[in-house]
């Protein structure tokens, strides 16, 4: 997204903005994480931006953010939470419309371990492997 201003030129990259984002997204109740696209890991404090997809289309932002939820929450309310605080967010920072925000929700992490233990066997990762449930590749 570049501006043109009589000063000079204003140029915000889709990093800028995917970072912008992904700090909103994990402020959301319910999130646990930002993961990569199909990649069910959650990403580390300052790799936000790699699961914040940023496009610039004519004058507003498309953004998908990939993310992983707490097992137990209403999914389509965090999602419509996430959508509704990164929207805000970066229009507060950019002063730009964001046309669209897609949350896609790569898995669910169990954090109890006693709602763990009710989970079936097929559903639950290989001993060793993060108690992350991958909901299977796509979006």
């Amino acid at each position: 997204m570049t501006e043109e201003t009589r000063l000079g030129r204003i140029e915000v990259t889709p990093t800028a903005v995917a970072t912008i984002a992904g700090q909103a997204v994990v402020e959301c109740y319910g999130v646990v994480g930002i993961c990569s696209r199909g990649l069910a890991e959650v990403l580390y404090r300052n790799r936000r931006h790699r699961g914040v997809e940023v496009r610039f289309q004519d004058d507003a932002i498309i953004i998908d953010i990939y993310v992983i939820v707490e097992y137990g929450v209403r999914i389509v309310a965090v999602a419509r939470n996430v959508m509704q605080r990164v929207k805000f967010v970066v229009e507060q920072a950019l002063a730009v419309s964001v046309e669209q925000v897609n949350v896609h929700v790569q898995g669910l992490r169990v954090s109890n371990a006693d709602e763990w233990a009710n989970w079936p066997r097929f559903a639950r990762p290989a001993s060793g492997q993060g108690r992350t449930a991958s909901s299977g590749g796509g979006s």
